[in-house]
């Protein structure tokens, strides 16, 4: 049974396939000025290799090309437009079955935007419109571009108007086209020490320095925040306890904020005096309760691999 999917404004189902391969290849169509660039840079995002207005007579000699090196070109989108001419575009169809015929999974995604829409962008943007060549009137371009890729759109698995979206909304409803592909954003967590200087690629820097200090401790002295031992002792500090959970309530608070603003990555650093014991707790505890929240969480003790 087909999964399935709605297109931007839930006008009209769609079916999507089941993957049947490792290496996917997604062609982006549509219209000139609707948002063929965005998708693109989205899916490039994602870790797709993306190629922009390959040429139809180039498809054939493709295939084999990524076939040779699948783990270089696990996934690739291809940009199409219809400056390739009807010829061209009649083949897309054909082209993509006998992709999957051979075991690659292959998508069509199309996107578009009202008449009126895409007047405004390309009045704003100065643009020429690639078929006013034969005419010179834009109004007519895009009519006649609309009747051209009309067969392409009606075998698209996912249709996005942009008509009333921006350019990062957009991304975003590529990306949940994509679904499983996804790659949301990464959270790296890093501890450090303030005598040695505020790591400078941090977005939010937390100052662990007003904890108590294991270091007075002889027998936790050399031991680091790894440990189970300096662990133990920092837990049974209400102090402590309360700081982590007021950090972890803030993240999981705020950091979602920055995954729909489409950031790739956020870094948070925590510090104490010598990097070694509570700083080095907090990401650890931080660590494991925000595993799974995010595509990926990353941990960075500076000072323990100096």
């Amino acid at each position: 049974m087909p999964t399935l999917r709605f297109d931007a404004n839930h006008s009209r189902r769609i079916s999507a396939r089941v993957p049947t391969s490792n290496q996917h290849i997604i062609i982006v169509s549509g219209l000139s000025g609707g948002g063929k660039s965005t998708a693109l840079n989205a899916l490039e995002d994602l870790g797709y290799y993306c190629i922009d207005n390959l040429p139809p007579a180039l498809l054939e000699e493709f295939p084999p090309q990524i076939t040779k090196h699948p783990s270089l070109y696990q996934r690739v989108a291809l940009g199409i437009d219809s400056r390739a001419g009807g010829a061209g575009l009649e083949r897309i169809p054909d082209w993509m079955e006998s992709l999957r015929a051979n075991g690659l999974e292959c998508e069509l995604l199309y996107v578009e935007a009202s008449r009126s829409t895409l007047i405004k962008r390309f009045s704003e943007t100065r643009r020429r419109h690639p078929l006013t060549r034969d005419t010179t009137v834009l109004s007519e371009a895009i009519e006649q571009e609309m009747v051209i890729m009309e067969p392409l759109k009606k075998q698209a698995d996912w249709v996005l108007d942009s008509t009333d979206t921006n350019i990062h909304q957009l991304r975003q409803q590529v990306w949940k086209c994509v679904g499983p592909g996804r790659q949301g954003m990464t959270l790296v967590l890093e501890s450090f020490a303030f005598k040695r200087g505020v790591p400078q690629d941090v977005d939010f820097v937390f100052d662990a320095r007003n904890l108590p200090n294991p270091h007075w401790q002889e027998e936790l002295r050399d031991l680091t925040g790894l440990d189970a031992r300096v662990q133990q002792w920092l837990e049974q500090e209400p102090v402590v306890v309360e700081m982590g959970e007021d950090i972890l309530r803030f993240l999981k608070h705020w950091l979602p904020g920055f995954e729909d603003a489409q950031r790739s990555y956020v870094t948070i650093g925590i510090g104490c005096t010598g990097g070694m014991h509570r700083s080095v707790y907090l990401v650890e505890m931080l660590s494991r309760s925000l595993q799974g929240a995010f595509s990926e969480v990353l941990v960075h003790h500076r000072e323990l691999k100096a």
